[in-house]
């Protein structure tokens, strides 16, 4: 579901705290600006940069500069007995630290339901203060589907030939998924760039540099394949054949997942590169050891997100290498780390087991 029809639901529902984790939030401006128009619902932004901004509007309101106490305030003004008001803050959550914003938010949050006002915070990360956690309605700004973008392709190859059709388009945009639409327009425009079409293998070269910053993930993009490595013939076999018939198989029963188990220098991680290419899919490279922060929670929130990015990329092949090491501490888990590496292992078995 978009992230206007998603907020349509909650507003009408007056859920008056909404938080919305965007890494694009000009875009998701564009959509909510889109969706009050065509609800008939008044709209005022906010941030520290260009302080409250009321497009459109006739009526006198005090904006106060950069002051997000004041900011939150003036909602108030835009108030009316017909019509739904929405005060948008980007980057808010630098603001939480204070007493008097939080107090300030949960006051207007419980107004909100009297004069149907509503604040949405717009932010890349979820950060909301104990006081308020119950007040908030966490959505997601979904990153551009294939259809998106096909479409910002489109509007970049504009010249004949400079966009592969049939499989060769499929092939792009399997390479583009998980990217941003920042991101998917500035990778189009290399590959325009360099070759004079758009090809998969700029944006494949962009997207390892994007992981990379993540620091946890790796993505493998080598010449390997299964014929460069001997013997395996049954689970060459099982694998190509679980992967190429997905659409076909009951999806209870559908292989998500292979451990292998062998001792050193068999092909283990050499079979696991070979896979991705010979089913042209990414693979990507999970160090368990980089997932481990030393802050309490870093290691879950690590592996959160390292998951959200398989999910964007998918489909795709995953090499978790020399996990039983590891994962060695599962079973005392309780009293060597607090549970930590059992939470761990727990997360990584909810996704294998996700269809």
């Amino acid at each position: 579901m978009s992230l206007s029809k998603t907020l349509v639901e909650y507003i009408s529902a007056c859920f008056t705290g909404l938080w919305v984790i965007s890494h694009e939030q000009e875009d998701a401006l564009r959509e909510i600006a889109g969706m009050c128009r065509d609800q008939r619902w008044k709209m005022a932004t906010w941030d520290i940069e260009r302080g409250l901004q009321v497009p459109g509007s006739d009526q006198s309101v005090d904006t106060g500069g950069t002051d997000p106490l004041a900011a939150i305030r003036s909602i108030n003004a835009l108030a009316s007995a017909d019509s739904s008001a929405l005060l948008v803050m980007s980057n808010f959550h630098r603001f939480m630290n204070s007493a008097e914003v939080v107090q300030a938010l949960a006051h207007q949050i419980n107004l909100g339901k009297q004069n149907r006002t509503f604040l949405v915070v717009l932010s890349p990360v979820v950060e909301i203060p104990t006081e308020l956690e119950k007040l908030f309605v966490v959505v997601e700004h979904d990153l551009p589907s294939r259809e998106q973008l096909e479409e910002i392709a489109r509007g970049i190859a504009t010249e004949e030939g400079e966009l592969p059709e049939g499989d060769a388009l499929e092939t792009v945009l399997d390479a583009a998924a998980g990217l941003t639409r920042y991101e998917s327009e500035g990778a189009f425009s290399l590959s325009l760039v360099r070759h004079g079409t758009i090809r998969p293998d700029s944006i494949w070269e962009l997207k390892a540099g994007m992981l990379k910053k993540s620091g946890l993930l790796q993505l493998h993009r080598g010449g390997e394949r299964f014929a460069d490595l001997g013997g395996l013939e049954a689970l060459k076999s099982f694998c190509l054949r679980a992967m190429r018939n997905q659409g076909q198989c009951d999806p209870l029963r559908r292989p998500r997942g292979v451990l292998l188990l062998s001792p050193p220098g068999c092909g283990k991680s050499q079979f696991a590169k070979s896979l991705g290419n010979e089913t042209n899919r990414p693979t990507l490279t999970l160090d368990i050891g980089s997932l481990m922060g030393s802050l309490v929670g870093s290691t879950e929130a690590n592996t959160r997100r390292a998951l959200q990015i398989v999910d964007a990329m998918s489909p795709c092949v995953v090499l978790i290498d020399e996990v039983e090491k590891a994962l060695s501490g599962v079973a005392s888990s309780g009293q060597t780390d607090s549970g930590v590496s059992a939470r761990l292992f727990g997360n990584l078995l909810s996704c294998s087991q996700r269809s």
